[in-house]
């Protein structure tokens, strides 16, 4: 593969991550056009509704045929709320079009490119393709699992302790690291934890970073609320009803008062089917988010929901913030993932990344 690919692709993704915390449903795009080794312009997918990657650089100059275009997901093909970019591609006349990877939407699919090789615009699909799908992995996932991503957010001490026995854990981990959590909330398309965690604890769970703080132009988007609360315990009077931002609660009770009660508190209550404990059927919930067009679901939670996340094959990241802490073999560990009699059970995950935020490190792990 030609190194001049990989170099303007880079290019490419530098660009589509502007609109990583701005984007959602949509994907993040990125789009530069080159010639003779120089790029002529670039472009970025802000918003949805917004005018694509491709649309943005190619009005940003005069671009003249023979180029280079490079793209980090394949150029739409159908009409949404725009036009199909791969129109005003052919009607650029480029050379070649280079593709980091093909859209994994049903309604696009490899139509795009089909398009542009039947214009006699030659195609090269692959380029950095491992990176542009983590940029855009919730909705990758989405598109072809019809479930979100879900990444699941812990912090705990030395020896795996996440609160002390009475619930208490404000804070185990420094500043910093609460910091970077709010970038994590930025880039989901819903924040999700339990009733029991909001009666606990009474968080806000919103994003509390400015557009200059992110480093985008856009205003910030609060990202929903989800909150699974099978026998609707929630009253309507904890601190985040007074926030603004949309919030959704996953029950099981089909109590219209309740209902009404939280409805006039500006939340959207979803009865979804039970397991079969009678809790919220995490499977079914997630599927509902989906379908609602969440591509990346952040989880800040107790370790009940959590382990049930784990356990149900439902998880697909954890990211652990270690504090420099002992919290002592009676404070709550993260995960109740129920008692284990043999090493064979035990779940298993890989590191992706390690960081430091104060005194803190961050885990990064995929789950196996």
């Amino acid at each position: 593969m030609p190194q001049a690919h990989q170099y303007w692709m880079a290019e490419a993704l530098r660009q589509a991550r502007k609109g990583l915390y701005s984007t959602p449903p949509n994907p993040s795009v990125g789009c530069v056009i080159v010639a003779d080794d120089v790029m002529l312009a670039s472009g970025w997918h802000g918003y949805a509704g917004g005018p694509h990657a491709e649309i943005n650089a190619l009005q940003s100059a005069d671009v003249p045929p023979g180029t280079d275009i490079y793209v980090t997901l394949e150029p739409c093909s159908h009409h949404g709320r725009t036009p199909p970019c791969v129109d005003a591609l052919i009607e650029a006349k480029p050379a070649r079009v280079i593709v980091a990877m093909q859209d994994p939407n049903p309604q696009v699919c490899g139509q795009g490119l089909e398009q542009l090789r039947l214009q006699g615009i030659e195609v090269v699909v692959g380029v950095l393709a491992e990176q542009a799908r983590e940029l855009n992995r919730g909705f990758v996932k989405r598109m072809q699992q019809q479930l979100p991503f879900v990444s699941i957010k812990m912090a705990c001490s030395l020896d795996g302790r996440s609160a002390l026995s009475n619930g208490s854990s404000q804070w185990i981990t420094s500043a910093a690291a609460r910091r970077d959590v709010q970038f994590l909330r930025a880039r989901a398309s819903a924040i999700l934890s339990s009733a029991q965690t909001v009666l606990n604890d009474d968080p806000s769970l919103n994003l509390r970073l400015s557009k200059n703080e992110l480093k985008q132009i856009f205003e910030v988007r609060q990202p929903v609320r989800a909150l699974v609360d099978s026998r609707l315990r929630l009253s309507g009077s904890e601190k985040l009803f007074s926030l603004p931002g949309e919030i959704w609660i996953y029950t099981t009770s089909n109590d219209a008062d309740r209902y009404e009660r939280l409805g006039a508190r500006g939340a959207t209550v979803i009865q979804v089917e039970s397991d079969t404990s009678g809790q919220v059927d995490l499977a079914a919930m997630m599927r509902d988010m989906a379908q609602r067009g969440i591509n990346e679901v952040h989880t800040e939670c107790g370790q009940r929901l959590a382990g049930a996340l784990l356990q149900q094959r439902l998880a697909d990241q954890l990211v652990l913030y270690l504090a420099p802490h002992l919290l002592g073999s009676d404070a709550r560990g993260g995960f109740d993932i129920g008692e284990l009699t043999a090493m064979e059970q035990r779940k298993t995950c890989s590191m992706r990344d390690i960081r430091q935020f104060g005194d803190d490190l961050r885990l990064t792990l995929n789950v196996d």
